[in-house]
């Protein structure tokens, strides 16, 4: 018997280390793929500090990836917030305006009728819920079209209302309201709010929305960035320079690059420019995050 157990103790050691190696092996394979993952997404973002650095002549120079002797970042952007009269700070100002209020409304109306179609049982509910996964599957591009003609014909367009209207619908931020709240709104907790007496509006905005935050945060940096990288739309509603948001702008400034090589100072500064108010909402917003699924809910 001894000889036995003497004999299987080297045989659990041996299984433990081959456990332990295996798992230091997946560990490596695991963080060698994360580390490739990081750099493809830093090494673009690191590439518009580099080119926001240099001038025209150090941009096409072989320095490359690497920053030039002329650093000169700082004069880049005050030419880039001073250049005609100030016309990116309009153009970003314009970009706020779209984004920030285009977001912030399509992420309360897809909460609110997310919330709708997951508490209420009313008839052709399912149908409504099809017909906005429909929705999704539209890209925004083959929509701009059809609203140009939309808004030419009521006399929109080329206002602010011709970006900033289509921006509050959120197909996507229906759909995962409804998702969320089917998973994480307790139709009992409603009940009990009704018993109390509690209106079924006050219902949505002190319960419905509280445990619905992490949702929401992720339909409203979806929209806003959406919103925000948005191109197309722009291009086909506007053509005065004044109502450019910030994308339509730097493609302004770098269509203008062939003749004066010097906008492609004005450009690189303005992209990198055009990055930080992303950057800071991601930084700001990501701690609802972390926040519990029941948040808000009566203990």
């Amino acid at each position: 018997m001894s000889g036995t157990a003497e004999q299987a103790q080297p045989t659990v050691h041996r299984t433990a280390e081959e456990v332990s190696r295996r798992g230091s092996a997946q560990t490596i394979i695991v963080t060698g793929i994360l580390v490739i993952v990081t750099l493809y997404f830093l090494v673009p973002v690191y590439w518009v500090v580099v080119a926001a650095s240099k001038s025209t002549d150090d941009l096409f120079s072989t320095h490359g990836f690497l920053f030039s002797a002329s650093f000169q970042l700082f004069e880049n952007i005050t030419q880039v917030l001073s250049f005609d009269n100030g016309i990116f700070i309009r153009w970003l100002l314009n970009s706020v305006l779209y984004a920030g209020v285009g977001s912030l409304i399509a992420t309360y109306f897809a909460a609110a009728a997310g919330y709708a179609l997951s508490t209420y049982a009313f008839r052709g509910r399912n149908v409504i819920f099809g017909i906005v996964l429909g929705g999704v599957l539209v890209p925004g591009t083959a929509t701009a079209l059809p609203l140009f003609l939309l808004f030419s014909q009521i006399g929109m367009v080329n206002t602010y209302w011709s970006v900033l209207i289509p921006s509050l619908v959120s197909p996507f931020g229906l759909f995962l309201c409804r998702i969320y709240a089917d998973a994480t709104v307790d139709k009992s907790l409603v009940e009990a709010a009704r018993i109390d007496g509690v209106g079924e509006i006050k219902i949505f905005h002190t319960v419905g929305l509280r445990i619905m935050t992490p949702a929401l945060v992720t339909v409203f940096l979806f929209q806003l960035v959406g919103i925000w990288n948005n191109y197309f739309l722009p291009l086909v509603m506007l053509t005065d320079e004044g109502l450019f948001p910030i994308t339509l702008g730097l493609n302004h400034w770098r269509s203008q690059t062939d003749r004066l090589p010097e906008f492609y100072e004005l450009t690189t500064g303005g992209v990198l420019l055009s990055v930080i108010p992303l950057a800071i909402a991601m930084i700001v917003l990501q701690r609802f995050w972390r926040g519990g699924l029941t948040e808000g809910a009566v203990k």
